[in-house]
């Protein structure tokens, strides 16, 4: 008799996973591990992060009616990690697109089949779909799964009765969340398996404002490292009618090639998308195409790119960039393949603009007249976060065209003055992808852009903003193309500038006298002639005792990487804000996004709930610990924090947050050298009544009082010494007069008492220009 393979082993999951699943907080799930013995052992892990049977959790889930708590997202991805570590899930593609179009018309039916005839009918809508719009990318996972499991007859196709659930969640989510969330899930969950680092979704934003900077119509638009397809979907939505799209990989060619698909509802328009998987610059899929437009979002910093076996290459009209400049390499890769004339908008790094390793590359790019312009964006836009990327404007040159005079920089980081126009920066604003104010960048950087391609030559510098620069003026021996080294400073407002200054001393004023209200109340009683001790017991006691429920941060990178597209781990959070672990150190209100929320976004913030940083000794000095009041309650927690929720009937919160973050109490949890990890499990607290509990909270809280009051303080204290600062150098201030007499020698003039230390605006004239004398 033959043997029976044996059935693959279910997956695994974490106590963040189950509670996304069921649908619940992580706590809650504790408290089932602890209340109900037939609760699923852990089959691995570790005792501080125990793995759970997949299978079995669904099980007792289902025992006890918690089947549909889940999102349709969170429930795909429950349905994927039941096939396996390895599983092709990109063969789902075809039937995705098949799916949201069966959506439109009747999206309940096929989710009342039995699970062969709706197998049998995936494959047939799988099938159709390939061959309505047939695509290189888009059907080479289909063929591939069908051809390993030997699949032939009418019904055939890459879905077999394993698939079953899959399928029928597939068609949940497409109902329930739409087709791009269902898509996104999919890649998501191949882009964690593979070694696909640094792959990152171009935000929507952003490629609607690359596209807008192509002067229409154009018709035949490529992107020769698509990527997920944005730039592509963006551009048909201005008109394009021919995509051509590549990329390295096979995943996010085909994911961009049923995105594209997904895009644009009913039958594929004349011309429509072509998409291929392969390396552009070693092996271009379209060696003969002249694009009216390229945009692209290369990859950064590959030093492998080929430059040995691509020396000769003849697209390297503007010279052979070096093994550190890749993105040279695909510039002018994209110049070969516009018609003399055509545009091409590229997202670059800003080191780009100024390397030594790049300088001859970029004379001859400025030289030529190649270089239209560059927009330099806020940072935080796009992934890489930390940096502030470039958008470069190129145009193929035009053989017997006259030569271009200037390339325009425009500086589009929209840093906010105050409002009287001192030119002094405010703090805040935006700090993730979600928050970005997109209309406002589009109209900082169009609208000079527009002016300039109209009429180049009469271009009126924007102060502050735009500015266009002679190409004469930029071959100098750094040919530095970086937008803020060429565009002028705004103009500031003397009068203006001297008022903020004036109402910020006023501001520091009150900040003091609270400051001195707070030093000298609350005084506390020596203990003795010895320190106080006590018997303590660990927060991992409390928590087995039911005084408190902890949810511990995400480890480090162990959040949804945001590679790809996938899904905000805040997608059930909305737009709420998150408390972050800088918050919590700088005692300011909620100010992250989606991207800093912690994983289990079941779990919102109420009113004295204690958040304790999971790093110590990061981001400077600061508090560790803090109470939640009314105006942190609802948001959500940040992935830096732990958050311990005490029972107020047997823990004061103050009392508790007080003492977790004491010094010795946080080093005594800690792991690490370079970033120190706090265990809060470890931490302890000592154990006496709630009566003292709250005499020592009221104390703690009153200290709390005082670090936030000497924060606010020192905040005002530097943004005032910051703006006296900015004014003396710019020449909208002028010194105390004092100061200039003492130091002339000169006997001082008489004046009033409130003008011992106050500047004067300078009425827009310097300090040097006031006095009449020279350093």
């Amino acid at each position: 008799m033959p043997q029976q393979p044996a059935a693959p082993p279910s997956a695994r999951v974490t106590a963040a996973e189950i509670s996304r699943i069921a649908g619940v907080t992580r706590a809650t799930v504790s408290n089932w591990r602890r209340r109900h013995a037939d609760f699923p052992a852990p089959g691995g892990g570790t005792e501080t992060s125990p793995l759970y049977d997949l299978g079995a959790v669904q099980q007792w889930l289902r025992e006890r009616g918690r089947t549909a708590a889940a999102s349709p997202q969170e429930a795909l991805r429950t349905a994927l990690r039941l096939l396996g570590a390895g599983a092709d899930t990109t063969r789902f593609f075809p039937l995705l697109a098949a799916a949201a179009r069966l959506a439109e018309q009747e999206s309940d039916g096929p989710l009342e089949l039995s699970g062969d005839r709706l197998v049998a009918a995936a494959n047939r809508a799988a099938n159709q779909a390939a061959e309505q719009a047939p695509n290189q990318a888009a059907d080479q996972a289909m063929n591939r799964a069908a051809t390993a499991r030997g699949a032939s007859g009418p019904a055939a196709g890459p879905y077999g009765s394993e698939d079953a659930g899959v399928i029928r969640a597939l068609l949940a989510c497409v109902r329930g969340a739409g087709p791009r969330a269902a898509l996104d899930v999919l890649a998501e969950r191949e882009l964690d398996e593979s070694a696909a680092g640094g792959t990152y979704r171009t935000p929507e934003g952003l490629a609607e404002l690359m596209a807008a900077l192509l002067p229409g119509p154009v018709l035949r638009v490529l992107d020769p490292a698509c990527g997920s397809g944005s730039l592509l979907a963006a551009a048909r939505r201005r008109g394009a009618r021919e995509l051509y799209g590549q990329d390295a990989l096979a995943l996010q060619a085909q994911r961009a090639s049923v995105a594209l698909m997904l895009d644009e509802p009913g039958p594929p328009a004349e011309g429509g998308a072509v998409i291929s998987t392969g390396d552009s610059l070693r092996a271009d899929a379209f060696p003969g195409l002249t694009a009216d437009a390229v945009l692209c979002n290369p990859p950064f910093g590959d030093r492998d790119w080929g430059r040995d076996e691509l020396a000769y290459d003849p697209r390297w009209a503007y010279g052979v960039p070096s093994r550190f400049e890749s993105e040279l390499a695909w510039v002018q890769h994209a110049l070969a393949h516009v018609e003399p004339g055509g545009y091409v908008v590229m997202l670059l790094p800003p080191a780009l603009a100024f390397r030594t390793s790049a300088r001859r590359v970029r004379a001859e790019l400025v030289r030529s007249g190649a270089v239209r312009a560059v927009v330099s964006l806020p940072a935080r836009v796009a992934h890489p976060l930390h940096i502030a990327l470039h958008v470069w404007v190129l145009q193929r040159p035009e053989p017997g065209a006259a030569d271009r005079a200037s390339v325009l920089f425009v500086d589009g980081n929209g840093e906010a003055s105050d409002g009287a126009g001192s030119g002094v920066p405010v703090r805040g604003g935006p700090r993730g992808v979600d928050g970005v104010d997109w209309a406002g960048l589009a109209e900082r950087v169009l609208a000079p852009w527009t002016a300039y391609r109209a009429r180049p030559e009469g271009f009126a510098d924007e102060s502050g903003s735009a500015r266009a620069v002679p190409v004469v003026d930029l071959l100098d021996d750094v040919v530095d193309l970086t937008p803020g080294r060429r565009v002028r400073a705004a103009e500031v407002d003397p009068a203006a500038l001297a008022g903020r200054i004036a109402a910020l001393h006023g501001q520091l004023g009150e900040q003091l006298g609270e400051l001195a209200a707070l030093g000298g109340a609350g005084e506390c009683e020596p203990a003795g002639a010895a320190t106080r001790e006590w018997r303590t017991v660990t927060v991992a006691d409390l928590a087995r005792g039911g005084a408190l429920a902890v949810v511990r941060a995400s480890p480090p990178g162990g959040g949804r990487d945001p590679r790809g597209g996938g899904s905000a781990p805040a997608e059930a959070g909305g737009h709420r804000p998150v408390l972050t672990a800088r918050d919590v150190r700088d005692g300011t209100a909620p100010s992250g996004d989606g991207g800093d929320a912690h994983p289990d976004t079941t779990q919102a913030i109420a009113a004295g709930d204690v958040l304790l940083r999971a790093a110590a000794g990061t981001g400077g000095a600061g508090p560790m610990t803090r109470v939640a009041d009314e105006g942190d309650a609802g948001a959500l927690l940040g992935s830096a924090l732990h958050l311990l929720r005490p029972d107020p009937a047997r823990l004061d919160p103050w009392f508790l947050a007080g003492f977790l973050g004491a010094a010795d109490n946080i080093s005594a949890a800690s792991t690490g050298t370079t970033t120190v990890q706090v265990n809060p499990a470890r931490l302890r607290v000592p154990l006496v009544s709630l009566t003292e509990q709250r005499r020592y909270g009221e104390a703690f809280r009153h200290a709390h009082r005082l670090r936030v009051a000497a924060h606010r303080a020192a905040a005002v204290a530097a943004e005032a010494a910051t703006a006296v600062t900015a004014g003396l150098t710019a020449g909208a201030l002028l010194p105390p007069v004092s100061g200039g007499a003492a130091a002339a020698g000169r006997p001082q003039p008489a004046r009033s008492s409130d003008q011992t230390s106050s500047v004067r605006p300078g009425h827009g004239r310097t300090a040097r220009q006031e006095t009449g004398e020279t350093p």
